[in-house]
Protein backbone atom coordinates (compact mmCIF):
# COMPACT_ATOMS: atom_id res chain seq x y z
CA UNK A 1 0.00 0.00 0.00
CA UNK A 2 1.22 3.63 -0.81
CA UNK A 3 2.46 5.44 2.35
CA UNK A 4 -0.39 8.13 2.09
CA UNK A 5 -3.14 5.82 1.64
CA UNK A 6 -3.09 5.14 5.55
CA UNK A 7 -6.06 2.39 6.06
CA UNK A 8 -9.57 4.35 7.74
CA UNK A 9 -9.85 4.15 11.44
CA UNK A 10 -5.56 4.28 11.70
CA UNK A 11 -5.11 6.01 14.61
CA UNK A 12 -1.44 8.05 12.92
CA UNK A 13 -3.78 9.36 10.11
CA UNK A 14 -2.83 12.76 9.00
CA UNK A 15 -5.60 13.78 11.78
CA UNK A 16 -2.27 12.77 14.51
CA UNK A 17 1.14 13.34 13.38
CA UNK A 18 3.00 12.71 16.05
CA UNK A 19 6.27 14.16 15.79
CA UNK A 20 9.52 11.89 17.38
CA UNK A 21 13.10 11.67 16.77
CA UNK A 22 14.90 8.73 14.46
CA UNK A 23 17.66 7.19 12.41
CA UNK A 24 18.56 4.60 10.18
CA UNK A 25 21.66 3.00 9.41
CA UNK A 26 22.98 5.13 7.05
CA UNK A 27 21.64 8.32 8.21
CA UNK A 28 22.00 10.14 11.82
CA UNK A 29 19.21 10.76 14.11
CA UNK A 30 16.46 13.61 12.61
CA UNK A 31 12.93 14.97 13.43
CA UNK A 32 10.31 12.63 12.21
CA UNK A 33 6.62 12.59 12.18
CA UNK A 34 4.98 9.59 11.97
CA UNK A 35 1.99 8.46 9.32
CA UNK A 36 0.74 5.44 9.22
CA UNK A 37 3.34 2.25 10.02
CA UNK A 38 5.52 5.45 7.86
CA UNK A 39 8.14 8.27 9.56
CA UNK A 40 8.33 11.12 7.43
CA UNK A 41 11.73 12.95 7.53
CA UNK A 42 10.78 16.32 8.23
CA UNK A 43 13.36 18.52 8.07
CA UNK A 44 14.41 17.16 4.78
CA UNK A 45 11.05 17.32 3.15
CA UNK A 46 11.08 20.68 4.62
CA UNK A 47 14.50 21.36 2.46
CA UNK A 48 13.09 20.20 -0.40
CA UNK A 49 9.77 21.92 -0.65
CA UNK A 50 11.25 25.28 0.61
CA UNK A 51 9.53 25.39 3.88
CA UNK A 52 10.61 28.44 6.15
CA UNK A 53 10.97 26.05 8.91
CA UNK A 54 12.96 23.73 7.37
CA UNK A 55 15.59 24.71 9.48
CA UNK A 56 13.74 23.43 13.06
CA UNK A 57 12.91 20.78 11.80
CA UNK A 58 16.22 19.20 10.21
CA UNK A 59 17.39 18.93 14.04
CA UNK A 60 18.06 15.81 16.06
CA UNK A 61 15.75 16.89 18.50
CA UNK A 62 12.43 18.61 18.60
CA UNK A 63 14.05 21.30 21.24
CA UNK A 64 14.22 24.10 18.36
CA UNK A 65 10.89 23.84 17.72
CA UNK A 66 9.44 23.30 21.22
CA UNK A 67 11.17 26.49 21.34
CA UNK A 68 9.83 28.10 18.74
CA UNK A 69 6.75 28.97 20.24
CA UNK A 70 2.72 28.14 19.39
CA UNK A 71 2.49 30.13 15.74
CA UNK A 72 5.24 28.27 14.78
CA UNK A 73 3.95 24.98 15.95
CA UNK A 74 0.48 25.76 14.51
CA UNK A 75 2.09 26.21 10.88
CA UNK A 76 4.88 23.48 11.18
CA UNK A 77 1.75 21.26 11.65
CA UNK A 78 -0.41 23.08 8.50
CA UNK A 79 2.69 22.42 6.61
CA UNK A 80 2.65 18.77 7.73
CA UNK A 81 -0.95 18.18 6.96
CA UNK A 82 -0.57 19.81 3.44
CA UNK A 83 2.16 17.86 2.63
CA UNK A 84 0.58 14.64 3.28
CA UNK A 85 -2.81 15.12 2.10
CA UNK A 86 -2.02 17.04 -1.38
CA UNK A 87 -1.14 15.36 -3.69
CA UNK A 88 0.75 18.48 -5.40
CA UNK A 89 3.63 17.70 -2.58
CA UNK A 90 3.34 14.04 -2.30
CA UNK A 91 5.74 13.14 -5.18
CA UNK A 92 8.77 14.93 -3.82
CA UNK A 93 7.07 14.40 -0.02
CA UNK A 94 7.30 10.55 -0.90
CA UNK A 95 11.05 10.28 -1.01
CA UNK A 96 11.51 11.39 2.22
CA UNK A 97 8.81 8.43 4.17
CA UNK A 98 10.67 5.57 6.01
CA UNK A 99 9.04 2.30 7.05
CA UNK A 100 8.37 2.77 10.74
CA UNK A 101 10.15 -0.97 11.05
CA UNK A 102 13.42 0.50 9.60
CA UNK A 103 14.50 3.00 11.75
CA UNK A 104 15.23 3.39 15.31
CA UNK A 105 13.34 6.00 17.57
CA UNK A 106 15.01 7.83 20.39
CA UNK A 107 13.76 10.20 23.05
CA UNK A 108 13.11 13.01 21.00
CA UNK A 109 13.63 15.68 23.07
CA UNK A 110 16.63 16.77 26.17
CA UNK A 111 14.55 16.35 29.27
CA UNK A 112 15.57 19.54 31.06
CA UNK A 113 13.47 19.52 34.56
CA UNK A 114 11.28 16.60 35.79
CA UNK A 115 7.75 16.65 37.75
CA UNK A 116 5.39 13.95 38.80
CA UNK A 117 2.30 15.04 40.40
CA UNK A 118 -0.18 13.00 42.49
CA UNK A 119 -3.40 14.40 40.28
CA UNK A 120 -6.18 11.34 40.76
CA UNK A 121 -8.50 11.37 43.41
CA UNK A 122 -9.20 7.53 42.50
CA UNK A 123 -5.52 7.19 42.82
CA UNK A 124 -4.72 8.70 45.98
CA UNK A 125 -7.96 7.59 47.65
CA UNK A 126 -6.75 3.68 47.25
CA UNK A 127 -3.38 4.68 48.12
CA UNK A 128 -4.78 6.64 51.60
CA UNK A 129 -7.13 3.21 52.24
CA UNK A 130 -4.12 0.91 51.87
CA UNK A 131 -1.81 2.86 54.18
CA UNK A 132 -3.73 4.61 56.43
CA UNK A 133 -7.00 2.57 56.80
CA UNK A 134 -8.01 3.96 60.02
CA UNK A 135 -7.50 7.29 59.13
CA UNK A 136 -8.77 9.73 56.22
CA UNK A 137 -7.78 8.60 52.64
CA UNK A 138 -7.18 12.19 51.34
CA UNK A 139 -4.42 14.50 52.81
CA UNK A 140 -5.71 17.65 53.81
CA UNK A 141 -4.16 19.39 51.42
CA UNK A 142 -5.14 16.83 48.25
CA UNK A 143 -8.49 19.00 47.14
CA UNK A 144 -6.54 22.52 47.20
CA UNK A 145 -3.28 21.80 45.38
CA UNK A 146 -1.72 19.60 43.23
CA UNK A 147 0.36 17.66 44.59
CA UNK A 148 3.77 16.87 43.57
CA UNK A 149 7.47 16.38 43.64
CA UNK A 150 11.02 17.06 41.28
CA UNK A 151 12.29 14.21 40.17
CA UNK A 152 15.36 12.66 38.02
CA UNK A 153 15.27 14.16 34.35
CA UNK A 154 18.51 12.10 33.50
CA UNK A 155 16.98 8.39 34.01
CA UNK A 156 14.01 9.34 31.67
CA UNK A 157 14.45 6.92 28.64
CA UNK A 158 12.66 6.43 25.72
CA UNK A 159 9.93 2.79 25.22
CA UNK A 160 11.93 0.32 24.70
CA UNK A 161 14.33 0.55 27.25
CA UNK A 162 15.10 -1.95 29.49
CA UNK A 163 14.54 -1.22 32.88
CA UNK A 164 16.95 -2.43 35.61
CA UNK A 165 15.77 -3.86 38.55
CA UNK A 166 17.14 -1.35 41.42
CA UNK A 167 18.39 -2.10 44.72
CA UNK A 168 18.10 -0.06 47.47
CA UNK A 169 17.67 -0.33 51.48
CA UNK A 170 13.81 -1.36 52.26
CA UNK A 171 12.24 -2.46 55.90
CA UNK A 172 8.77 -4.39 56.80
CA UNK A 173 7.42 -3.27 59.82
CA UNK A 174 8.16 -6.28 61.66
CA UNK A 175 11.96 -6.58 60.96
CA UNK A 176 13.97 -5.52 63.57
CA UNK A 177 16.59 -3.52 60.84
CA UNK A 178 16.48 -2.38 57.47
CA UNK A 179 18.04 -4.86 54.58
CA UNK A 180 19.89 -3.97 51.25
CA UNK A 181 18.85 -5.52 48.02
CA UNK A 182 17.14 -5.82 44.65
CA UNK A 183 13.36 -4.19 45.14
CA UNK A 184 10.61 -7.02 45.48
CA UNK A 185 8.07 -4.79 45.15
CA UNK A 186 8.79 -3.19 41.65
CA UNK A 187 5.17 -1.57 40.22
CA UNK A 188 4.57 0.72 37.26
CA UNK A 189 2.27 4.07 37.31
CA UNK A 190 0.50 4.44 34.17
CA UNK A 191 0.42 8.44 33.51
CA UNK A 192 0.75 11.02 30.75
CA UNK A 193 3.21 13.67 30.57
CA UNK A 194 2.96 16.91 28.94
CA UNK A 195 6.02 18.61 27.16
CA UNK A 196 7.60 22.05 27.60
CA UNK A 197 8.31 23.96 24.93
CA UNK A 198 8.34 27.68 25.52
CA UNK A 199 9.88 29.03 28.64
CA UNK A 200 9.73 31.39 31.27
CA UNK A 201 11.53 33.60 33.23
CA UNK A 202 12.13 32.98 36.94
CA UNK A 203 10.09 34.93 39.62
CA UNK A 204 7.22 35.03 37.06
CA UNK A 205 4.14 32.65 37.51
CA UNK A 206 2.75 31.12 34.99
CA UNK A 207 -1.24 31.60 34.88
CA UNK A 208 -4.03 28.67 33.78
CA UNK A 209 -4.60 30.60 30.79
CA UNK A 210 -1.18 30.40 28.99
CA UNK A 211 -1.06 26.76 29.21
CA UNK A 212 -1.21 26.14 25.83
CA UNK A 213 1.33 29.09 24.86
CA UNK A 214 3.96 27.14 26.49
CA UNK A 215 2.59 22.86 26.34
CA UNK A 216 3.28 21.83 23.28
CA UNK A 217 2.00 18.12 23.48
CA UNK A 218 1.88 15.02 25.52
CA UNK A 219 2.91 11.43 25.75
CA UNK A 220 2.69 8.53 27.46
CA UNK A 221 4.60 7.78 30.40
CA UNK A 222 5.40 4.65 32.78
CA UNK A 223 6.67 6.04 36.29
CA UNK A 224 8.42 2.99 37.30
CA UNK A 225 8.73 2.22 41.14
CA UNK A 226 10.12 0.10 43.82
CA UNK A 227 7.36 0.10 46.50
CA UNK A 228 9.57 -1.57 49.10
CA UNK A 229 12.02 1.07 48.63
CA UNK A 230 9.65 3.78 48.43
CA UNK A 231 7.93 3.02 51.72
CA UNK A 232 10.50 3.01 53.84
CA UNK A 233 12.59 6.14 52.14
CA UNK A 234 10.00 8.70 51.82
CA UNK A 235 8.69 9.80 55.09
CA UNK A 236 9.64 12.46 56.03
CA UNK A 237 10.92 14.28 52.51
CA UNK A 238 9.03 12.34 49.90
CA UNK A 239 9.90 9.84 47.03
CA UNK A 240 13.65 9.51 45.95
CA UNK A 241 15.55 6.19 45.07
CA UNK A 242 12.25 4.24 44.78
CA UNK A 243 11.16 6.42 41.92
CA UNK A 244 14.15 7.82 40.42
CA UNK A 245 15.80 4.93 38.82
CA UNK A 246 13.88 5.03 35.57
CA UNK A 247 10.79 6.63 33.67
CA UNK A 248 9.88 5.62 30.14
CA UNK A 249 8.34 8.46 27.67
CA UNK A 250 6.76 7.49 24.57
CA UNK A 251 8.80 7.46 21.08
CA UNK A 252 5.79 9.77 19.82
CA UNK A 253 4.95 13.47 21.25
CA UNK A 254 1.37 14.54 20.17
CA UNK A 255 0.84 17.85 19.79
CA UNK A 256 -1.80 19.48 21.82
CA UNK A 257 -3.67 20.57 18.39
CA UNK A 258 -4.12 16.54 17.41
CA UNK A 259 -6.59 16.58 20.64
CA UNK A 260 -8.71 19.43 19.95
CA UNK A 261 -11.70 16.45 20.12
CA UNK A 262 -10.87 15.44 23.29
CA UNK A 263 -10.89 18.60 25.32
CA UNK A 264 -13.23 17.66 28.54
CA UNK A 265 -14.24 19.66 31.40
CA UNK A 266 -12.68 18.13 34.47
CA UNK A 267 -14.63 16.39 37.65
CA UNK A 268 -16.66 18.59 39.14
CA UNK A 269 -14.59 20.51 41.93
CA UNK A 270 -15.87 19.75 45.69
CA UNK A 271 -13.31 22.62 47.25
CA UNK A 272 -13.47 25.79 46.70
CA UNK A 273 -9.99 26.57 45.10
CA UNK A 274 -7.56 29.45 45.48
CA UNK A 275 -7.96 32.21 42.02
CA UNK A 276 -4.67 30.94 40.49
CA UNK A 277 -6.15 27.32 40.47
CA UNK A 278 -9.62 28.02 39.88
CA UNK A 279 -10.86 26.62 36.51
CA UNK A 280 -14.51 27.17 37.25
CA UNK A 281 -14.67 30.87 36.30
CA UNK A 282 -16.08 31.20 32.63
CA UNK A 283 -12.82 33.51 31.17
CA UNK A 284 -10.78 29.45 31.35
CA UNK A 285 -11.20 26.57 29.04
CA UNK A 286 -12.20 23.20 30.35
CA UNK A 287 -8.68 21.44 31.21
CA UNK A 288 -9.24 18.04 30.63
CA UNK A 289 -8.36 15.35 28.55
CA UNK A 290 -10.34 12.56 27.24
CA UNK A 291 -7.42 9.53 26.96
CA UNK A 292 -8.48 6.15 26.88
CA UNK A 293 -5.71 4.18 28.04
CA UNK A 294 -4.91 0.53 28.66
CA UNK A 295 -1.95 -1.10 30.47
CA UNK A 296 -1.01 -4.70 29.20
CA UNK A 297 1.62 -7.33 31.45
CA UNK A 298 3.35 -9.39 28.47
CA UNK A 299 0.27 -9.04 26.00
CA UNK A 300 -2.45 -9.18 28.62
CA UNK A 301 -4.80 -6.03 29.50
CA UNK A 302 -5.41 -6.07 33.22
CA UNK A 303 -6.34 -1.89 33.14
CA UNK A 304 -8.12 0.46 31.75
CA UNK A 305 -7.59 3.72 32.89
CA UNK A 306 -9.78 6.35 31.98
CA UNK A 307 -7.58 10.18 32.11
CA UNK A 308 -11.01 12.10 31.81
CA UNK A 309 -11.45 11.84 35.71
CA UNK A 310 -8.52 13.18 36.75
CA UNK A 311 -9.35 15.89 39.57
CA UNK A 312 -6.05 18.16 38.65
CA UNK A 313 -5.61 19.38 35.15
CA UNK A 314 -2.53 19.96 33.76
CA UNK A 315 -2.97 24.14 33.20
CA UNK A 316 -3.70 23.66 37.00
CA UNK A 317 -0.39 21.75 37.63
CA UNK A 318 1.32 23.97 35.30
CA UNK A 319 -0.10 27.16 37.57
CA UNK A 320 1.04 25.30 40.67
CA UNK A 321 4.68 24.30 39.60
CA UNK A 322 4.98 27.86 39.00
CA UNK A 323 3.20 30.10 41.28
CA UNK A 324 6.03 30.47 43.21
CA UNK A 325 8.47 31.70 40.52
CA UNK A 326 10.16 28.82 39.29
CA UNK A 327 10.84 29.43 35.46
CA UNK A 328 10.16 27.19 32.83
CA UNK A 329 12.88 25.85 30.73
CA UNK A 330 12.52 23.95 27.01
CA UNK A 331 12.21 20.26 27.07
CA UNK A 332 10.46 20.58 30.90
CA UNK A 333 8.66 17.11 31.34
CA UNK A 334 5.68 17.01 33.85
CA UNK A 335 3.99 13.51 34.60
CA UNK A 336 0.07 13.68 35.47
CA UNK A 337 0.62 11.16 38.43
CA UNK A 338 -1.13 7.53 38.57
CA UNK A 339 -4.23 7.67 36.11
CA UNK A 340 -7.13 5.83 38.31
CA UNK A 341 -10.61 5.03 37.69
CA UNK A 342 -13.46 4.22 40.23
CA UNK A 343 -13.54 0.65 38.73
CA UNK A 344 -11.34 -2.17 40.02
CA UNK A 345 -10.38 -2.59 36.50
CA UNK A 346 -9.14 1.11 35.75
CA UNK A 347 -6.30 1.26 38.88
CA UNK A 348 -3.21 2.05 37.38
CA UNK A 349 -0.90 0.52 39.38
CA UNK A 350 -0.24 -2.68 40.44
CA UNK A 351 0.04 -1.38 44.19
CA UNK A 352 -3.48 -0.58 43.77
CA UNK A 353 -4.55 -4.14 41.47
CA UNK A 354 -3.57 -6.34 44.09
CA UNK A 355 -3.63 -4.30 47.11
CA UNK A 356 -0.35 -3.81 48.41
CA UNK A 357 0.08 -7.71 47.26
CA UNK A 358 -2.92 -8.71 48.99
CA UNK A 359 -4.46 -9.64 46.21
CA UNK A 360 -2.86 -11.95 43.65
CA UNK A 361 -3.14 -10.98 39.90
CA UNK A 362 -4.00 -14.16 37.44
CA UNK A 363 -2.11 -13.83 34.21
CA UNK A 364 -1.99 -16.75 31.63
CA UNK A 365 1.47 -16.88 32.56
CA UNK A 366 0.89 -17.22 36.06
CA UNK A 367 -0.18 -15.26 39.14
CA UNK A 368 1.40 -11.46 40.11
CA UNK A 369 1.58 -9.23 42.87
CA UNK A 370 4.62 -7.05 41.71
CA UNK A 371 6.44 -7.54 38.66
CA UNK A 372 8.59 -10.29 38.35
CA UNK A 373 11.91 -9.88 36.02
CA UNK A 374 11.34 -10.63 31.86
CA UNK A 375 7.69 -8.97 32.50
CA UNK A 376 7.38 -6.71 29.71
CA UNK A 377 4.65 -3.45 30.51
CA UNK A 378 3.15 -1.68 27.85
CA UNK A 379 1.25 1.17 28.41
CA UNK A 380 -1.05 2.44 25.02
CA UNK A 381 -3.55 4.86 24.27
CA UNK A 382 -5.69 6.78 22.45
CA UNK A 383 -8.01 9.93 22.05
CA UNK A 384 -11.23 10.58 20.11
CA UNK A 385 -10.35 13.19 17.28
CA UNK A 386 -12.25 14.83 14.62
CA UNK A 387 -14.81 12.83 12.80
CA UNK A 388 -15.09 9.91 15.03
CA UNK A 389 -11.28 8.88 14.37
CA UNK A 390 -8.94 7.68 17.01
CA UNK A 391 -5.85 9.78 17.67
CA UNK A 392 -3.01 7.10 18.89
CA UNK A 393 -0.48 8.53 21.89
CA UNK A 394 1.85 5.64 20.89
CA UNK A 395 3.00 2.89 22.76
CA UNK A 396 5.27 2.78 26.07
CA UNK A 397 6.96 -0.29 26.57
CA UNK A 398 9.46 -1.30 29.24
CA UNK A 399 11.22 -4.87 30.08
CA UNK A 400 12.36 -5.69 33.76
CA UNK A 401 15.37 -7.26 33.87
CA UNK A 402 17.90 -8.18 36.64
CA UNK A 403 20.38 -6.23 38.00
CA UNK A 404 23.80 -6.71 38.79
CA UNK A 405 23.97 -7.39 42.38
Amino acid sequence: MPPFDVPEGDPFGPHNLPYGVFSTPSSPRTVGVRLGDHVLDAGAAAGALGSPYADLLARPTLGPLLAAGRTAWSDVRRALTAWVTVPAHQEVVADFLRPLSSVELHLPFEVADYVDFYASENHARNVGQIFRPDGEALTPNWKHLPIGYHGRSGTVVVSGTDVVRPSGQRKAPADAAPVFGPSVKLDIEAEVGFVVGVPSALGRPVGLGDFREHVFGLCLLNDWSARDVQAWEYVPLGPFLGKSFATSVSAWITPLDALEEARVAPPERTHALLPYLDDTVPEVEPGGYDLRMSVAINGHEVSRPPFASMYWTAAQQLAHMTVNGASLRTGDLYGSGTVSGPAVDERGSLLELTWNGRDVLELPDGKRTFLEDGDVVTLSAWAPGPGGARVGLGDVVGRVVPGDR
